[in-house]
C-alpha cells in the first residue's frame, strides 16, 4: 500500500504542476513529498484521497475547483500506470484503485518478507537504517521486586526497542540498577534484625530472592513506625541506624559490603527470573554503585569553564530557569549539583552516566523510558549536558509515561500495598487456566499451563501498551483477560483461529494460490478492505518508531484481526490471503510482546 501511495503522490504532484502551467498561476513547482495522501472515509468515494486545501490561497481558487482540474489531468496518468480511476470528490482528488493490480504486490511483499514484513518503506529501504538508538528502561531497585509500575516501563521499553529494530535501527538496550542508598540499607538492617540470627535465606524460606528482600523493606517500615494505634512500639532510632549503615557502606566497611553484595545478588537473581519470564533483555547493565561518582569530574570541569558556580554555602549550582521557567514565587530556579560537603546528588550521577554511555556505544539517539514524575529531572539533565557542549544532547529523549494505579489507589512499596509483578502474572495465568478449563479446551490447546502463561503475558502487555504512554491508567485484570474486544487474548485467539483454518485447508488438500490470476479474484469489499489494511503495516511500524509510541500499532493489530473473516468458502486465493493476514498478525504480536499461539 505504501508503494501505491507514493505512486499516487507522484501522479498528483505532476497533475498539480500541469494545472499551474495551464492556468498561468504564479507558484513554485510542487514536490511529490509535499502531497498529502489519506485513506478515503468511504470506499464508494475511492480508496485514497488528496486534499487541495493547501493550494487554495496561492492559486486563489476554491479547493473543489482545484480538485476538478487536477483530477482531470491526473486521470490519464493513473489509467496508463494501471493504478486506478481518479475522480474529484468535493475538495479532494480521490482514486479508486485497481484491486487486482494493487493486491498482488501487497500480498507478495508479505509472503516474501515473512517476519521482516514491516521493515521497508515505500522506497524499499529501512527508514531507520544507520540510526544507533540506545534505550534505557526498567530501572529496578535492589530493595524490592518488580511491581506493576515496572511492568508498564518494561513493556514500553522492550516494545519500542523491537519496533525501532523492525524499522531498521541498531538498538542497544541498557538498564540502570539502583543498588545503593538509604533504601537499600533499610532492607539490610531489617535482615540483620529479623533474619540473620536465624540463618534465614530466600532458599530456606522457599521464596524468590527479590520477594524476600522486598519483605525486609516492608519489615523495616513497620519496625520504624510501630503498630497502628500503638505508638510505643515505634523505633524512630531505626532511621539513624540505617543512615549509619550507609556511611559504613560508603567507607567500604567489609561486613557491610559483604551483606550488601549478598542481598543485591538475591534481588537481582529474582528480578532476572522475572525478565526471562516476560521476555525482557538488555545488552548492558549499569549499576548505581559504579556510576554514582562519575559526574563529579564533569561538574569540576564545568565549574572551571563557568558553566556552574559555587554558592556562598560551598554548594555547586547552575541556574536552570531557561529550561524549566521561573519558580512559583517568581524567582529563578537553581539546581544543586554538588552539596556543600562535596557529596553528589542523583543528577550528578546521571550526567556522568550519560557521558559514559555515549563513550561506551556512540549513539545518535538515546531514549530514557521513565515515569512522568521525572519530567523536571530530564529537562534539567538535558539542559546541563547541552550547556557542557555535548553535540549529541539534542538526540536525547525522555519517553514519559503515566502512572499505573490499582482500583484501591496508588501503590506504596514501603507499606506492602504494591502489586508484585510475579504475583500479578500468576493471578492472570490462573484465571486464564480456569477459563480454558471451563470452556473444555484444556486437551485441545495442548499444554494448558503453558498456554495460560502466554495468555496472561499477552493480556498484560497488550493492556499496558494499547494506551498512549503519557496517560495515567487503571489496570483492570479482568478486562485485560477478556477474549472479546480490544485485548491481547482476542488477538491471540484470532491468530490461533487463522492457523486452524490453514491447517484444516491443508488436511483437505486445498493449497494457497498466489498467482496474479487467483489474487485478481479477491475483489469482495471485505477482502479488499483487509488487503489495504495489511498493506498499511510498514507505515504503521514507521510511525510507531518515529513517535516511540506502540499504542497506534496495538490499535492497528486489533483492526486487522477484526477485518479478517474466515466464514467465506476458502479457495486458493482466499487461503493465500489468510496466510498473509496471519503473518502480519504474528509480526504485530511480536512487536507488542504478545506471544503467538497456534492453538487456543
Amino acid at each position: 500500500m505504501a508503494d501505491i501511495k507514493q505512486d499516487f503522490k507522484q501522479i498528483i504532484a505532476e497533475a498539480v504542476n500541469a494545472f499551474i502551467k495551464e492556468k498561468n498561476i504564479e507558484a513554485a513547482e510542487v514536490e511529490a513529498e509535499k502531497i498529502v495522501v489519506q485513506t478515503a472515509p468511504n470506499p464508494e468515494m475511492g480508496d485514497l484521497g488528496s486534499p487541495m486545501f493547501a493550494f487554495a490561497k496561492t492559486f486563489r481558487m476554491a479547493p473543489p475547483q482545484i480538485a476538478a482540474g487536477v483530477a482531470e489531468l491526473a486521470a490519464a496518468k493513473a489509467k496508463a500506470a494501471g493504478i486506478g480511476q481518479v475522480l474529484a470528490v468535493g475538495p479532494y482528488v480521490n482514486i479508486k484503485l485497481d484491486k487486482a493490480g494493487a493486491a498482488a504486490p501487497i500480498l507478495a511483499a508479505i509472503a516474501s518478507q515473512g517476519e521482516n514484513y514491516g521493515s521497508f518503506n515505500q522506497q524499499g529501504k529501512k527508514p531507520f537504517e544507520g540510526r544507533k538508538v540506545m534505550v534505557e528502561y526498567s530501572s529496578p531497585n535492589t530493595n524490592k521486586p518488580l511491581h506493576l509500575g515496572h511492568l508498564r516501563n518494561d513493556a514500553l521499553g522492550e516494545s519500542v526497542s523491537r519496533i525501532l529494530k523492525m524499522a531498521g535501527a541498531e538498538v542497544f538496550r541498557t538498564i540502570i540498577v539502583n543498588n545503593r542508598g538509604i533504601h537499600i540499607c533499610k532492607s539490610m538492617l531489617a535482615y540483620k534484625l529479623f533474619h540473620e540470627a536465624k540463618g534465614e535465606t530466600p532458599e530456606s524460606l522457599g521464596m524468590k530472592g527479590d520477594h524476600f528482600v522486598g519483605q525486609c523493606y516492608v519489615e523495616f517500615d513497620r519496625y520504624l513506625k510501630g503498630e497502628k494505634d500503638k505508638p510505643e512500639t515505634a523505633h524512630p532510632e531505626a532511621q539513624e541506624m540505617a543512615e549509619e549503615m550507609l556511611v559504613k557502606w560508603e567507607q567500604g566497611d567489609k561486613e557491610t559490603r559483604e551483606l550488601w553484595e549478598k542481598m543485591n545478588k538475591w534481588t537481582l537473581d529474582g528480578i532476572k527470573e522475572s525478565y526471562d519470564r516476560t521476555g525482557m533483555g538488555f545488552e548492558k547493565y549499569y549499576y548505581e554503585s559504579d556510576t554514582y561518582l562519575l559526574g563529579k569530574e564533569v561538574i569540576e570541569e564545568g565549574l572551571k569553564k563557568g558553566v556552574f558556580y559555587k554558592a556562598d554555602d560551598g554548594a555547586v549550582r547552575i541556574d536552570v530557569t531557561e529550561a524549566v521557567g521561573m519558580g512559583k514565587d517568581g524567582t529563578p530556579q537553581q539546581k544543586t549539583l554538588l552539596r556543600k560537603d562535596g557529596t553528589s546528588v542523583y543528577i550528578t550521577q546521571d550526567l556522568g552516566t550519560a557521558i559514559k554511555r555515549h563513550d561506551d556505544w556512540p549513539f545518535n539517539q538515546m531514549v530514557y523510558v521513565v515515569a512522568s514524575e521525572q519530567n523536571y529531572h530530564f529537562k534539567v539533565l538535558f539542559y546541563i549536558l547541552k550547556k557542557l557542549g555535548f553535540d549529541w544532547t539534542d538526540k536525547l529523549y525522555h519517553l514519559s509515561y503515566g502512572l499505573v494505579n490499582l482500583p484501591s489507589g496508588r501503590m506504596k512499596s514501603r507499606e506492602g500495598t504494591v502489586v508484585d509483578a510475579d504475583d500479578l502474572i500468576d493471578n492472570l495465568r490462573d484465571d486464564a487456566l480456569k477459563a480454558i478449563n471451563e470452556r473444555g479446551r484444556d486437551e485441545e490447546v495442548g499444554n494448558a499451563d503453558e498456554v495460560a502463561e502466554k495468555v496472561a503475558l499477552g493480556a498484560l502487555h497488550y493492556y499496558l501498551l494499547q494506551a498512549t504512554p503519557i496517560k495515567d491508567m487503571l489496570f483492570n485484570p479482568e478486562e485485560s483477560l477478556s477474549f472479546n474486544g480490544n485485548t491481547g487474548p482476542y488477538l491471540q485467539y484470532m491468530g490461533a483461529r487463522i492457523n486452524s483454518i490453514l491447517a484444516k485447508a491443508g488436511e483437505a488438500g486445498i493449497k494457497a494460490d498466489s498467482s496474479d490470476e487467483a489474487v485478481a479474484l479477491l475483489t469482495a469489499e471485505d477482502e479488499w478492505a483487509l488487503i489495504k489494511q495489511l498493506g498499511d503495516f510498514p507505515s504503521i511500524v514507521e510511525r510507531a518508531a518515529e513517535s516511540l509510541d506502540p499504542s497506534g500499532l496495538a490499535g492497528y493489530a486489533y483492526e486487522t484481526a477484526k477485518a479478517f473473516s474466515g466464514e467465506a468458502k476458502l479457495a486458493g486465493a482466499r487461503l493465500y490471503l489468510a496466510q498473509c493476514t496471519l503473518q502480519v498478525i504474528k509480526n504485530s504480536l511480536n512487536l507488542l510482546l504478545v506471544p503467538y499461539l497456534e492453538k487456543m
